[in-house]
């Protein structure tokens, strides 16, 4: 497309779900587009094309350069978002355990706890935003599962100081000219201000629990890290463990609070879903709730897209990209393919019925050996949270219209944060 970056931008503020499929439409499957900073981008939205990225030698499709781009601020250089090849695999493998088959299991019972505590708080008598309180209950379970942090005075804290740092990650990762100390008051100072003190309460809980001695019977994700050894047998350092931990919070905290949003937004607008949702929950069946939780995450990606940068020329669905390159696979695009997607405004869970999801046709956490290490987490705790919030409550939505969608932080999140009205608590 040949409209000028700032245009670009600001198109794809105002509907950022809608953006990219015209451009596949119009200029096909692999399309390139200029946006202020980050220059020429070039958007893949085919999975063959998607499976030649997420496939391709990690020697030449760089993720972790990609992503630091924006997230090395927030994260730090050892995160395994921001790494590459051998350091990437060597810490990805110490992360992905506490992330997989039992150990996710294991936290269902505090997951479940965890929202009928925040579900007493709702408001009866008038209308309110469901986003904030999926942030509280997605917040709550990372203190409790990952950090281990139970006492009551402890977790308002981190709760806090977790708060003010995504907050303040904001506009230092979406504008980077603004990684510039100007004053007490501006953004880069603040955000600065706010890792700190997430830093401190960190290695805080780390030296804790090097210390505390029944560490290892502990099951929280840090006493787990603190037990994970390196090929050389070697234990995570103070700065790994911290950014680790940081990524958990960021790639698992918001976005998972607002694929829960969306999944009661799109409910609400689409009874004949939530009523067969509710009568296979009452069931005792999990089929459906686990297809509406894929199609939430279809119809309304909370990421838009997964970068790679290039380190040498590829040859990706048909063309030759220069190195240098930042090649993104196109969430958002692919999600509304109509041959892949037939009627791809339909909420409709049954799509994810019968078969499972396409690894390139369907993207929410990414692909490859790049794939989100918290994939199974996310969607057993969004199939605790639905089942939990549609057993105790009825909503229903005060405007039958849909959110519009909007850009939060990294997310793209429902324009009034899921606005409910809480009829009736079972």
């Amino acid at each position: 497309s040949r409209l000028p970056s700032v245009l670009q931008a600001l198109r794809y503020q105002r509907d950022p779900l809608g953006y990219f499929e015209p451009l596949r439409r119009r200029y096909g499957d692999v399309f390139s587009l200029h946006f202020p900073y980050f220059g020429h981008l070039v958007y893949v939205a085919d999975p063959h094309a998607v499976k030649r990225v997420f496939t391709g030698d990690p020697a030449v499709f760089h993720a972790g350069e990609a992503n630091a781009t924006v997230l090395e601020p927030a994260l730090g250089p050892n995160s395994v978002l921001t790494l590459d090849e051998d350091e990437h695999l060597r810490q990805r493998k110490l992360i992905l355990p506490p992330f997989h088959g039992a150990s996710v299991t294991r936290y269902g019972e505090l997951i479940r706890q965890i929202t009928e505590r925040d579900i007493e708080s709702w408001p009866r008598d008038r209308e309110f935003s469901l986003r904030p309180h999926t942030q509280q209950i997605t917040l709550a379970v990372i203190l409790r599962a990952v950090f281990g942090i139970a006492d009551g005075e402890r977790l308002e804290h981190a709760s806090r100081l977790v708060d003010e740092f995504a907050r303040r990650s904001h506009l230092p990762t979406t504008i980077p000219v603004l990684r510039r100390h100007l004053g007490r008051f501006s953004p880069w100072t603040r955000f600065v201000r706010a890792r700190e003190a997430l830093d401190d309460l960190i290695y805080e809980e780390i030296a804790g629990r090097r210390a505390d001695p029944g560490a290892g019977e502990r099951d929280d994700v840090l006493s787990l890290l603190l037990q994970a050894r390196h090929d050389d047998g070697s234990p995570m350092s103070d700065t790994e463990l911290r950014d680790e931990l940081v990524t958990v919070v960021g790639a698992g905290h918001e976005t998972t609070a607002t694929a829960l949003a969306w999944a009661l937004e799109r409910l609400l607008r689409t009874p004949r879903v939530l009523s067969r949702l509710r009568d296979s929950i009452e069931a005792g069946e999990d089929d459906y709730l686990d297809a509406t939780v894929k199609e939430t995450l279809r119809a309304r990606p909370v990421i838009v897209d997964v970068a790679r940068k290039l380190t040498a020329p590829a040859e990706i669905g048909g063309y030759l990209v220069p190195g240098g390159t930042i090649v993104l696979p196109a969430i958002a695009a692919l999600h509304y393919r109509e041959d892949l997607y037939p009627d791809p405004q339909e909420f409709r869970p049954e799509r994810f019925i019968d078969g499972k999801a396409d690894h390139y046709a369907w993207i929410p956490f990414g692909g490859g050996v790049r794939r989100c290490a918290g994939a199974a987490f996310a969607q057993y705790e969004m199939r605790i949270v639905l089942r939990t919030i549609l057993e105790r409550a009825e909503l229903a939505a005060p405007d039958p219209r849909p959110e519009r969608v909007t850009p939060r932080n990294i997310t793209l999140a429902p324009g009034k944060g899921c606005r409910v009205l809480l009829e009736r608590l079972r």
